[in-house]
């Protein structure tokens, strides 16, 4: 269920070359849909809490915290660590859409106006569903991964439109660009959605994009290029504008 990348590829290289071109706010990760767990990556080991009334718990309150986690370390994860969130569960092929629209988070979000029912299932979503995903720094990963997953800020969402002029920008919810990168072979970016930034803490200045493992070769190598020439246009800028001083 991976990615195909180009024979050779250094996902230690392409996260230096990715970082140093965009300046991201966190390491870039890689989340990979696996058929099985692997033996010899920990699992991620949280306590799950009691189950609400509808029976949702996880390792965590929702699948983007593992973002959160997987900068600093690599773990794997089961359909059911997911769990307590029903939309990322959805997104992540983890869980149908009929299934998810009968919880009450889903319930919730709806009756608050923030998605409505014709809305959910035009939501991207993951269309295998994987036994196991694992995340992790992209620095680090043994496996080819699925999706890498940067967290940048304007400026570096500025490089990549200039990069990519078909990037995909999306809103809510911010876990839907992960089934875009996999599903439709896009790089997509996301503004960011108020459920997963209360979930995950992620500033208000932070912003995510995903781009599939396939081409991150190619996409590495045009982000670079536009963040030269912003280097050049930045460095003329600075010196014409020590004129006003």
């Amino acid at each position: 269920m991976t990615s195909t990348p180009s024979a050779g590829t250094s996902w230690p290289e392409l996260a230096d070359r990715l970082t140093k071109a965009l300046h991201p706010l966190a390491a870039p990760i890689a989340i990979t849909f696996l058929d099985a767990p692997i033996a010899d990556i920990p699992a991620f080991d949280a306590e799950m809490p009691a189950p609400t009334p509808d029976g949702r718990t996880g390792r965590v309150a929702a699948g983007c915290v593992f973002w959160m986690h997987a900068t600093d370390r690599t773990f794997t994860t089961v359909p059911a660590d997911h769990a307590n969130c029903s939309v990322g569960s959805y997104t992540h092929g983890l869980l149908s859409l009929e299934q998810a629209a009968t919880n009450t988070d889903v319930a919730t979000l709806v009756e608050s106006g923030w998605v409505s029912p014709q809305a959910f299932p035009d939501i991207p979503a993951v269309s295998i569903r994987p036994a196991s995903i694992a995340y992790g720094p992209l620095a680090e990963t043994r496996v080819d991964p699925s999706v890498i997953l940067l967290r940048v800020n304007a400026q570096g969402l500025m490089v990549l439109t200039d990069a990519l002029p078909e990037l995909r920008i999306e809103g809510k919810p911010q876990c839907h660009i992960i089934a875009v990168a996999h599903e439709h072979r896009r790089v997509a970016a996301s503004v960011g959605c108020a459920l997963s930034r209360a979930r995950t803490g992620m500033g208000a200045h932070a912003l995510t994009c995903a781009i599939p493992a396939g081409v991150a070769a190619e996409v590495t190598a045009l982000v670079e290029r536009a963040a030269g020439i912003d280097g050049v246009v930045t460095r003329y800028a600075a010196e014409d504008a020590r004129r006003f001083r």
